[in-house]
């Protein structure tokens, strides 16, 4: 796949100049606030390089690009060019030494995102300065290209919007940890999910893992809980006979293929729930298609990310959406 769009010419049009003093003036405000907080300091080179999902994205792409730029590099596991690209733009990341950051979002795992940015195929790079979105360039390119694209972005970004990057210190890499990590402060919330979850008290289960979600909302534990604990609320009180005719009679049907890919997972019959949803995907359009992805991305958390079956159902699940 050829590059597209390695010219930066285009940023003046996009953002007019009274967005930019807009955003320039929030992007120092937030640069003050942290410094304030005890933020900005330096950084270790591994900060430069980041895996960025949905639930982070604001906190790891939005509010960091208030101080330094953000670059986006949409890719997959299955994508051979991303495989090019991705260790490319690694290096360039720790060349440049914290005059940008690069973000790395998986599309397999973050549709919604990938969806946001109008992302057409991938690799697909993309950079966000002081919350300002800016296309840079489809597919694989050669260093000094991609160079060029980064010097323009990074002299938009000091220029327009007054970020000059940020502060990498090489010995605050690999600071020993404590010898024993305290207790997290969510282990009383999880537990008592988990003990809810025993007692059959799915609705309680589901509010404490929401309520460690709503302030930690990478907490790994909890989504996976979460997950799992709103499955079983779902099929509580299905019929699963009912269901499985409904299916069966009305293949067209979301609402009922959804239902019977639940049935399926809780039965155990994890590649016929992920079949079945990824089925409906191919077949449908709009709301009825989205719906089904949505619930197919939610099985997959029940399931978990290291499952071979999930990292299959979503291989599947990209060819049918691409």
């Amino acid at each position: 796949m050829q590059p597209r769009n390695m010219s930066m010419s285009g940023v003046v049009d996009l953002a007019a100049v009274k967005a930019a003093q807009e955003a320039k003036a929030k992007a120092e405000q937030q640069r003050a606030e942290s410094a304030r907080q005890g933020g900005g300091g330096a950084v270790p080179p591994s900060s430069l390089v980041i895996d960025v999902d949905e639930a982070g994205f604001e906190r790891d792409v939005l509010q960091r690009s208030a101080e330094v730029p953000v670059v986006i590099d949409f890719w997959a596991e299955w994508c051979e060019p991303c495989k090019q690209l991705s260790p490319l733009l690694e290096g360039l990341a720790a060349e440049y030494n914290g005059r940008f950051v690069l973000a790395k979002i998986d599309v397999d795992a973050n549709q919604m995102l990938m969806q946001q940015f109008g992302v057409q195929g991938i690799p697909a790079v993309f950079a966000v300065v002081a919350g300002q979105a800016l296309p840079l360039f489809q597919g694989v390119a050669p260093a000094e290209q991609i160079r060029g694209t980064l010097d323009q972005l990074i002299q938009v970004a000091e220029e327009r919007f007054g970020l000059t990057g940020i502060t990498v210190d090489p010995d605050a890499e690999g600071a020993a940890p404590p010898a024993e990590a305290p207790a997290g402060p969510y282990d009383a919330i999880l537990e008592a999910a988990v003990q809810a979850l025993d007692a059959g008290d799915l609705a309680g289960a589901v509010q404490a893992y929401k309520n460690v979600l709503s302030d930690d909302p990478g907490n790994t534990e909890a989504k996976l809980g979460l997950a799992q604990a709103e499955l079983l609320q779902r099929v509580q009180d299905l019929d699963p006979q009912q269901v499985r005719r409904d299916a069966a009679d009305r293949p067209t049907d979301v609402a009922a293929q959804i239902a019977a890919a639940d049935l399926d997972l809780v039965g155990g019959h994890v590649e016929d729930s992920f079949g079945r949803l990824i089925d409906t995907v191919k077949r449908t359009a709009g709301d009825d298609r989205n719906a089904a992805r949505v619930r197919l991305l939610e099985l997959f958390e029940v399931v978990g990310s290291e499952d071979p079956r999930v990292t299959t159902g979503r291989t599947a699940l990209a060819r049918v959406l691409f």
